[in-house]
């Protein structure tokens, strides 16, 4: 199987779903995760190009922890548009990843406004990756994927359908979580705590309790006409 995530930036992935990414991986899985903007506002001293560099490396190394490959779209961090460009971007990245199933950020997290621009786009972009009239790099896939949310950073407003079990993986997703060095001091200066991955294993564990496990990560299905495929797509059916 082929998984995309659709992301906003460079830590998403490992924050919100890492223990997923690496269960995937271990069945044998592609996993690509699309990063559409480059963080390059997220340190509170490092220049702008600086930092941009230096979050993509991390993200490198995050996610060869985690067994995946990064796509770097380089969007300006808090300035995600939504138009015809970027929307044909994403479709294109889709396009070149084949995914059986896509991963993307919740359209109502209010945390940050690249993850609802995200979101509504890697929404879209899932099922208009198959429409023969619009033209990209790639070829259209044959067929749409099916799309999951990934959890609210905080758990705020967020009802979950599916849940992964990732107890036995907890470590290895705060190893990947962990290269994201660049951001201990921007989520200390946000109000976030500089112990982003205490933040990551706090929520983790509650929704482990949710489920009756240690360790778990949360996702809603989006049920739209026609389904695209069968639910049973997440690591713990393959």
């Amino acid at each position: 199987m082929n998984i995309a995530l659709v992301t906003a930036h460079p830590d998403d992935a490992e924050y919100l779903m890492g223990g997923t990414i690496i269960k995937y991986a271990n069945k044998g899985c592609k996993v690509s995760i699309i990063v559409c903007t480059n963080g390059n506002i997220g340190h509170p001293t490092l220049p702008k190009k600086e930092i941009a560099k230096i979050r993509l490396k991390e993200a490198e190394e995050g996610a060869e922890v985690m067994g995946a490959e990064v796509v770097n779209l380089g969007y300006d961090d808090e300035f995600m548009p939504d138009t015809k460009e970027s929307r044909l971007t994403v479709i294109n990245a889709l396009r070149s990843i084949k995914p059986d199933v896509v991963f993307t950020l919740h359209p109502n997290d209010y945390t940050n406004a690249d993850h609802r621009v995200v979101s509504n786009i890697a929404t879209d972009a899932s099922y208009l990756q198959m429409v023969k009239g619009i033209e990209t790099k790639y070829k259209e896939t044959d067929s749409y994927a099916a799309l999951y949310y990934m959890d609210i950073p905080g758990g705020f407003v967020f009802e979950p359908t599916d849940y992964v079990d990732i107890s036995d993986v907890i470590e290895l997703k705060k190893k990947a979580l962990l290269k994201h060095k660049s951001q201990k001091a921007w989520m200390n200066k946000l109000g976030a705590g500089e112990d982003f991955s205490r933040n990551m294993e706090v929520q983790s564990a509650f929704r482990g309790m949710q489920c009756q496990c240690s360790y778990a990560e949360a996702f809603i299905f989006l049920n739209r006409y026609p389904r695209a495929v069968r639910r049973n797509i997440l690591p713990q059916y393959l």
